[in-house]
C-alpha cells in the first residue's frame, strides 16, 4: 500500500496534464508565481547592487516555494486521500508537455492557413519577436521551443521531483518562472536577473542532456550522440542546445540563426547542416519523440522514488 500511495499522485498528475493541459479556466500557481517575481522586480529592480538584490529575490522566492510546499504536504498528511489529491493537482500543474505540444501543432496548422496567423499562434510559445517571420522561421521556432520545453516543461520537473519530492518540483517551477521573467540580457535584467539566469542553468544542467541522451534513445539513432555534443555545445544556452541538437538530428535540419528580440537582432549559432524547409509530418515526428521521451522520464522517476521507500 505504501509504494502504491507513493507512486500514484505522480501517475495521477502525469495522466491529468495528458488529458487537459493548462486549463485557462483553472488558476494556476505560475500566475501566482508570475505576480510574485513582478511585485519584487518592480520593488528592488533600481538603484545599486541589482545584482545582488537580484539575487536575493530569487534565492528567497524559491526557498519559500520549497517550504511552503513541505508544510502544505505535513499539512495534508493527516489523510492519506487528501494527500495523493493535494499533490496529485500539484505535480498536474508543474508538469507542462501536453500544452506545448497541442500549441506547436496548432502553429504548423495556422502557418499552412496563413502566415499572419502563423505569426499569431507562434507568439504564444516564444520570446522572439514574430512580426517578420517567414513561414519557415515559424516553423523552425516551434520546433525549437518544442525541443526546449521538454527539458524545461517535462523531465527537468520530473528529474526533480524524483530527487527531492514535490518541494523540490515546486521549486524547480519557481527557478525557470524566474529565468522566463527576469533572466534576460537585455538593459532592465542584465544585472538583477543575473543570479536567477545563473541558478536555472544549474538547475537544467543534467536534465538538459538527460532529455537529449532520452530523444536519441527512443528515436532509435545512436550515432545522434556524437552531434549533439558537437552542436548542443554551440548555443548560447549552456543547456537549450542539447534538445535542440537532439530533435535537428533526428528530423535531420537545421536549428538557430537570427532572431529579434525586443527588436534587437540576437545570432544563434547553427545547430546542423540541412537548412530544409519543414512540414507538419516534421511536427508529427516531433511530438511523438515528445510523448515517448515523457513516458520513459515517468518510468524513471517512479523507479527512483520506489528506491527511496527500500
Amino acid at each position: 500500500m505504501d509504494i502504491l500511495i507513493a507512486i500514484l499522485p505522480l501517475v495521477i498528475g502525469w495522466c491529468l496534464d495528458l488529458l487537459f493541459g493548462d486549463p485557462a479556466c483553472l488558476p494556476h500557481p505560475i500566475i501566482w508565481f508570475g505576480r510574485m517575481i513582478g511585485f519584487c522586480e518592480r520593488a528592488f529592480n533600481g538603484g545599486e547592487h541589482r545584482v545582488l538584490k537580484g539575487g536575493l529575490v530569487a534565492v528567497v522566492l524559491i526557498l519559500m516555494a520549497f517550504i511552503l510546499t513541505w508544510i502544505l504536504m505535513d499539512l495534508v498528511s493527516v489523510s492519506v486521500w487528501l494527500s495523493v489529491a493535494v499533490q496529485s493537482v500539484l505535480i498536474f500543474y508543474c508538469l507542462a508537455g501536453t500544452t506545448l505540444v497541442k500549441e506547436v501543432g496548432m502553429v504548423f496548422k495556422a502557418v499552412d492557413r496563413s502566415l499572419e496567423e502563423g505569426r499569431m499562434q507562434v507568439g504564444r510559445i516564444v520570446g522572439r519577436d514574430t512580426a517578420g517571420l517567414s513561414a519557415h522561421e515559424i516553423r523552425t521556432a516551434a520546433l525549437e521551443t518544442l525541443a526546449e520545453n521538454l527539458s524545461d516543461g517535462v523531465i527537468a520537473p520530473l528529474f526533480w521531483y524524483a530527487i527531492l519530492g514535490l518541494p523540490g518540483m515546486v521549486a524547480y517551477k519557481m527557478i525557470n518562472t524566474l529565468d522566463s521573467m527576469i533572466g534576460y540580457k537585455n538593459d532592465r535584467f542584465r544585472h538583477f536577473g543575473y543570479i536567477a539566469a545563473k541558478i536555472d542553468d544549474v538547475a537544467n544542467f543534467i536534465p538538459a542532456r538527460l532529455t537529449a541522451f532520452l530523444m536519441v534513445m527512443v528515436s532509435g539513432k545512436i550515432s545522434l550522440l556524437s552531434f549533439i555534443r558537437n552542436y548542443g555545445r554551440e548555443h548560447a544556452s549552456p543547456n537549450s542546445g542539447y534538445p535542440e541538437a537532439a530533435l535537428a538530428g533526428i528530423l535531420n535540419c537545421r536549428f538557430g540563426g537570427t532572431h529579434d528580440y525586443f527588436g534587437k537582432s540576437v545570432y544563434k549559432p547553427y545547430i546542423g547542416e540541412n537548412a530544409r524547409d519543414f512540414d507538419y509530418s516534421d511536427a508529427v515526428k516531433a511530438i511523438a519523440v515528445n510523448r515517448k521521451v515523457e513516458v520513459i522520464m515517468i518510468l524513471i522517476t517512479v523507479g527512483v522514488r520506489l528506491l527511496f521507500l527500500l
